[in-house]
């Protein structure tokens, strides 16, 4: 970058290496045979983040009433634990042998057991036996999954029934082990009507977290949607805790799901990463899990014994593959540049990073003019203020300029307090800058001058104190 001098890269560590950390990745789609997780477990626990989300799959565990068979769910669990990662269970989708829709629907995805005793039953004894099951090795259970699109209730989405069914699942999950923390919502977006009548059933008075999903091309929603959110939430449970379970872009265009008709690229994909999730860390989400850690077909609305209703890719994994004839996913697993830039960003903010309000404000009479108009000025300024793990702070900015059609590079000026040593990290590619003299000026009041810095559409990092 103009004007700042290279001196380093990000360390990039294992999960192994660290202790904690509010950033997870998805792992989801095994209840289907999506992928072949052997060959992503060592991958996925080298980027450095410790929240994996996978799906429960009832019907691969049930095939004979009142059987239950978790070995293939055993081993995915173990693997991940084994690895120093974190598994947290999606609980889904339906089950063929309870009849329904549910047979018709590959995966019986979005099938929700409630229109007869017989699966009501069926789905308790299911949730206790799994949370008594994994006692010790898995403690969050998230309750379905966007139960807000007619894709994962399909037979037509109503939130007093989500309500309800949130009730019974959170209490069965209790029963088998009374220490479990229950995610309810698992939303499609953050949609206050949906949720507020959800809440009208006592389902608050039940669940330890809220959880949404954030597919938005423009991330300038994410911020007041949060906040909308945490104010609804309060209205009825002050103790109930916000997670992001699903965000992400794909990598290429003409894929399939959500945000398919973006012009893509490896690039963009890392920019929106970005975006993304330090504004869901900035914004006080308890975890934020990025989708995904592979390419894979989407499988949301397959039809049983047709294959070609399944054969839908999505690309939104930090691993790249290939697809076999019947969908699955193949090859190596080839890291793409935002396996790089997720592992980077882990690194950075490993630990229980904070967020916090720093004294640090646009200097726009300084900013770098295009003429006679400042080319960024305060109010066009995304930016979050982080305590890490190790007592620096860390001050993310950017322009929240339209990523997939702009390629903004510019320059922005701070006035802010002496804050400690400062240098610069684009966590896109992990480089860390030494910022010259020239650049910084302070004074005998303890107040820095940070004058034409870099400004790009995604975050830049400023550290103060060091990595």
């Amino acid at each position: 970058m103009y004007r700042l001098k290279e001196i380093g890269k990000v360390k990039t560590k294992k999960a192994s290496e660290i202790s904690s950390s509010r950033l997870g990745i998805g792992f989801e789609k095994l209840d289907r045979d999506a992928f072949d997780p052997e060959k992503a477990y060592d991958k996925m626990s080298e980027i450095g983040i410790k929240w994996v989300r996978i799906q429960s799959g009832w019907q691969k565990t049930e095939k004979v009433k009142g059987v239950y068979d978790f070995a293939w769910l055993d081993s995915i669990v173990d693997k991940i634990i084994a690895r120093n990662m974190t598994p947290w269970i999606c609980v889904c989708y339906g089950n063929a042998i309870y009849g329904g829709m549910a047979e018709e629907v590959f995966g019986a995805v979005g099938c929700p057991p409630i229109h007869t005793e017989e699966q009501i039953e069926a789905w308790h004894n299911y949730c206790v036996a799994l949370s008594k099951h994994y006692v010790g090795r898995v403690t969050h259970f998230e309750i379905w999954n966007e139960p807000d699109g007619l894709h994962c209730w399909k037979h037509g989405v109503n939130a007093t029934e989500l309500g309800k069914f949130t009730i019974r699942t959170a209490r069965a999950l209790r029963e088998g082990n009374p220490s479990a923390y229950i995610i309810g919502g698992a939303l499609c977006k953050v949609n206050i009507p949906y949720l507020n009548e959800a809440f009208k059933t006592g389902m608050a008075n039940e669940i330890d977290a809220v959880s949404f999903h954030a597919y938005h091309f423009d991330d300038n929603r994410i911020r007041p949607s949060i906040k909308a959110l945490r104010a609804l939430i309060n209205r009825y449970n002050t103790s109930i805790e916000i997670i992001q379970g699903e965000s992400g872009a794909q990598s290429r265009p003409f894929g399939h799901g959500a945000l398919k008709d973006g012009g893509w690229t490896p690039r963009k994909q890392c920019k929106h990463m970005l975006r993304h999730l330090i504004t869901d860390l900035g914004m006080g989400v308890k975890f934020t899990s990025y989708f995904s850690c592979m390419d894979m077909m989407e499988a949301l609305r397959g039809k049983v014994g047709d294959k070609a209703s399944y054969q839908d890719y999505g690309y939104f994994g930090v691993l790249g593959a290939e697809f076999d004839e019947n969908g699955i996913a193949t090859g190596e697993y080839p890291k793409k540049p935002s396996y790089y830039t997720l592992s980077y960003l882990a690194s950075i903010f490993e630990g229980n990073v904070t967020e916090t309000d720093l004294p640090i404000l646009v200097d726009v009479e300084n900013a770098l003019h295009c003429g006679r108009i400042p080319s960024v000025s305060w109010v066009e300024i995304e930016s979050y203020g982080f305590r890490l793990d190790n007592g620096s702070l860390a001050f993310a900015y950017w322009c929240p300029v339209n990523h997939l059609t702009t390629d903004l590079e510019s320059a922005v000026s701070f006035n802010c307090a002496d804050l400690g040593d400062v240098s610069l990290v684009d966590p896109l590619d992990g480089t860390i800058y030494e910022i010259p003299p020239e650049i910084m000026q302070r004074d005998e009041f303890g107040n820095i001058k940070l004058s034409l810095l870099p400004i790009k559409d995604y975050p830049l990092i400023l550290i103060f104190g060091g990595l």
